[in-house]
Formats: C-alpha cells, sequence, structure tokens
C-alpha cells in the first residue's frame, strides 16, 4: 500500500510588507487594536516581523491608504474611529413603517453615522447567469434593474443591484428613476407581494473594476459579496439584489434562533 506523501507547507508568496499589513490588519477588524488605539512602535514592529524599518513603514502606508490608520512620520500610528463597521442583514428586510426612513438609513443613524443612497441607474437589461437562474427565466430572458450606492459619511460603503421580473415591475414606481419611499420591501408588500423568505449567499473575491471603482478601493482587497433572494407567497422569487461592501472594512452578522 502507497502512503500518499504530505504536501509541503504552502510558501506565503506575498511580500514581507504585505504579509506585516495582513497581520496589523487582521488586529484591527479582530478588535484586538481598537478604534484610537496606537499601534506598535516601529522599533517594536520590526522585532515582531523581523523586518527594516523602510519595510515597516511600507506596511503602514497601505493601512494608512485602507483608512484604516491614521499617522504621520515620526508620530505614533493609530486606529481610525468609526472605520470597522458591522452590518446587520436582515435589518434590510422588513418594510419601513409609514413616514419611517428605508431600514438602512435607519440602522446607520443608530451608530452615528450620516448615511445616504444615490441611485445610479434604472434600466432593463439581461441579468446575470447567477440572477436568471435564482428568478427562474430564461437566458433570454430581461428584468429591471435598479443599481444604488450606499453612503456613509460621504464614503462609499456598499454598491447594490436589484433584480426584479418586469410583469412585477411594470406600471409601478420600480420602473420610475427615482428612490422608493420606506425601500423596495414596503412598496412590494402593497402590491401583494411580501417577503416571506429570503436566502443569501456570501462570498468573497477580488473586485471587478466596476467594484473596485465604485468603492473607492485602495487596492485589490477582497471585497464581500451577497446575493440574496426574496420570496413571496408560494415560494415565488420577486427579487435578486447583488450588494458588494469593501472586505477591509466590514462583517456581517447574522442572528439564529434555534427551533
Amino acid at each position: 500500500m502507497t502512503v500518499p506523501k504530505a504536501e509541503p507547507d504552502a510558501h506565503d508568496r506575498r511580500s514581507l510588507h504585505e504579509r506585516i499589513a495582513a497581520d496589523l490588519r487582521d488586529d484591527i477588524m479582530s478588535g484586538e487594536l481598537r478604534p484610537g488605539a496606537n499601534l506598535p512602535s516601529t522599533a517594536q514592529l520590526r522585532n515582531r516581523f523581523d523586518a527594516s524599518n523602510a519595510t515597516v513603514q511600507k506596511a503602514l502606508q497601505l493601512l494608512k491608504d485602507e483608512g484604516l490608520v491614521v499617522g504621520r512620520a515620526g508620530a505614533a500610528v493609530t486606529v481610525r474611529e468609526h472605520r470597522q463597521r458591522t452590518a446587520h442583514p436582515a435589518a434590510s428586510l422588513a418594510p419601513a413603517a409609514a413616514g419611517e426612513a428605508y431600514p438602512w438609513l435607519n440602522e446607520a443613524e443608530k451608530h452615528g453615522a450620516d448615511a445616504h443612497i444615490t441611485l445610479l441607474d434604472v434600466a432593463e437589461t439581461r441579468p446575470p447567469a447567477d440572477v436568471r437562474t435564482a428568478l427562474g427565466l430564461p437566458e433570454d430572458s430581461t428584468v429591471l434593474l435598479r443599481s444604488q450606492i450606499l453612503l456613509v459619511d460621504d464614503e462609499p460603503a456598499e454598491l447594490v443591484k436589484s433584480y426584479y421580473p418586469l410583469d412585477i415591475a411594470r406600471g409601478t414606481p420600480l420602473m420610475e428613476h427615482r428612490r422608493i419611499k420606506g425601500g423596495t420591501p414596503a412598496l412590494l408588500t402593497s402590491l401583494g407581494h411580501p417577503a416571506r423568505r429570503s436566502v443569501d449567499r456570501v462570498s468573497a473575491r477580488v473586485p471587478t473594476q466596476e467594484q473596485f471603482q465604485a468603492l473607492r478601493l485602495p487596492s485589490s482587497l477582497p471585497v464581500l459579496c451577497t446575493l440574496r433572494v426574496v420570496y413571496t407567497d408560494h415560494g415565488r422569487p420577486i427579487e435578486v439584489t447583488a450588494m458588494v461592501k469593501a472586505g477591509h472594512l466590514y462583517e456581517l452578522q447574522y442572528e439564529f434562533t434555534p427551533e
């Protein structure tokens, strides 16, 4: 019997300053280095990573470019306040109450952020393959696309593209190039299509050119991609939304109650 050989340890081919930045980024995102805290000194980082002063400075510059830390030469480098945000996807599912703002805006305001939404486009289009599959449509089908960018404190937070079957969208405010008061969940409910179930698929990907530019990313860091399918009565899919966030600034929090 031949025993298969163990695979050799994978070698991290990133440059040393990228590896240093990755470890410090993880310290920041995990809360080990909290907002307002000083990073270890250059001397401490040199010893920790067995790196030169120039390499440490290149790593810190990456984190500055990403907006995770602030500091200047000769001074302590500090984790920026309010940079790490936890998104609660379920908060956007419920329709807004009469007279209330879109749930995403309310969620941001609870955390002291100035949030707003910019509508980018409303158009009939041929959807991507994953959207067609989710909606159960043939390859040559077209749907309504509503794309928008969500901003927090004037910084792009999320690129959102929502797709709707045309038999649901036509003749409704979904087709109009304006924001929908209370959000689309409230509108769909009023049209007789209440959300009964939602399924999220979350993945980390290298950003596309469009995502890179829209989110003003500093480098090819991964983005968090959520593909959400919303179902109404009798299991019919009524909305598919692709949401993209900067992976180094956000985490997603889901809560589950055992049945």
